[in-house]
């Protein structure tokens, strides 16, 4: 019997995830690799015309072209799914490319959506400017509180759309409580789990219907390509998702499938490790700033909600200086070990000011109610030795009188 290790869902669904994080969808050729195959191509070819046609038609399986349909790509699609518990994951060529496909597949002109206050800056332009241009009304809410939730419900009430831990506030949704009321009001409740990952949070277990992803991050997890990925239900990715990926075309290449599909088989040792090394450079980042946004610590509003719906917080938080943006610029320029980059979930240790990077376009009112402060600044941890990461902040904080 030949061996298609990892394809067989009936064998695979029983996996535990760090067997699927490395064989889960695994397709091999007839050369029998060990390794996941790279498919550099863009079209396929038939034996005949009618085997042509009936592809197309959908009463043969099999590729037609790769804006739909890719071996690599299948594969990392595959393994996401079996990693979030999902049916079914559509991957995308960026994580804001799965973010606007996941809304605008299911929402028309005249529909409303509940989003979360706390979300990164391009998620925000999402919701406040590009549904408005196609009437789609946005009412947008402190998510931390789930009464708002249901406070915001109107009849014509589509999506809920939030982050959790948000970015980059770090505030966390009870997860449990918002689907519910999603599920009881026949919306669709959409959850962008970026920071956690399937590998610390898995949303579908709370309720969640749709999971959304920047698999440029955690995923890979090395700073090296874009991805995004979107996991449902079959009936919502294959008649909902679909049609509008497939004729809008934000495709994943092969090549960044296979980098992504290499990441996830070291995803869970390394988002386990940064996740110990940010709770000891946060612990010691709270006795020298003024407030310290950080899931994983007893001092965070919401740490026994973080807890109770999370293996690990991590390798991400915020904390606040005092002197607002000449502080928070001048400690970055101190670092002689962390990288300024607005980049996370990478294994180097990042930072960045989110006010002037990643939420520069958003205005200032509306950065302010998210939290976003001119004193915060967002630090990814990676798999240096924490204590040489500890000791760049000690050196920058004193640079700059903290």
């Amino acid at each position: 019997m030949k061996r298609r290790t990892g394809q067989d869902t009936s064998i695979t669904r029983s996996w535990r995830p760090a067997t699927q994080a490395v064989r889960g969808g695994t397709a091999r050729s007839e050369f029998g690799e060990t390794s996941e195959a790279l498919f550099l191509t863009s079209g396929y070819a038939y034996d005949c015309a009618a085997d042509a046609a009936a592809r197309f038609a959908g009463e043969q399986v099999g590729m037609t072209y790769s804006r739909l349909q890719n071996p690599t790509v299948e594969m990392l699609e595959r393994r996401i799914a079996l990693l979030e518990g999902a049916e079914a994951c559509r991957s995308m060529a960026t994580g804001m490319a799965a973010m606007t496909a996941v809304l605008l597949c299911q929402l028309q002109t005249g529909d409303h959506v509940v989003a979360g206050r706390a979300a990164f800056g391009s998620c925000r332009w999402l919701t406040d400017t590009l549904l408005p241009k196609f009437g789609i009304a946005t009412t947008i809410v402190d998510a931390r509180d789930p009464q708002q939730f249901a406070d915001a419900v109107q009849p014509n009430t589509k999506v809920f759309f939030f982050e959790t831990p948000a970015n980059p506030t770090m505030d966390i949704v009870d997860l449990k409580a918002v689907c519910d009321i999603a599920r009881a009001n026949g919306i669709v409740s959409v959850v962008d789990n970026a920071f956690a990952t399937p590998a610390l949070q898995r949303p579908m277990e709370f309720g969640a219907d749709v999971t959304a992803y920047s698999a440029t991050k955690m995923m890979d997890g090395q700073g090296r390509v874009l991805a995004g990925a979107v996991c449902g239900t079959e009936k919502f990715i294959n008649d909902t998702l679909l049609p509008f990926t497939r004729n809008t075309g934000p495709t994943l290449s092969a090549f960044n499938a296979w980098v992504v599909l290499k990441g996830l088989e070291t995803l869970d040792l390394r988002i386990r490790r940064q996740s110990e090394n940010a709770m000891k450079v946060g612990a010691f980042i709270e006795g020298r700033v003024p407030r310290t946004l950080h899931p994983g610590l007893p001092s965070h509003p919401q740490h026994n909600l973080a807890m109770a719906q999370m293996d690990a917080c991590g390798p991400i938080f915020a904390f606040e200086v005092e002197g607002g943006r000449k502080q928070a610029h001048g400690l970055l320029d101190a670092l002689q070990l962390v990288d300024i980059s607005n980049n996370i979930g990478d294994s180097r240790s990042l930072m960045t000011h989110p006010a002037s990077t990643t939420h520069y376009g958003v205005a200032e009112e509306k950065r302010l109610e998210m939290g976003v402060t001119e004193n915060l600044l967002r630090l990814n941890v990676g798999l240096e030795d924490p204590e040489d990461v500890i000791a760049d902040l000690d050196q920058a904080l004193s640079a700059v009188g903290l």
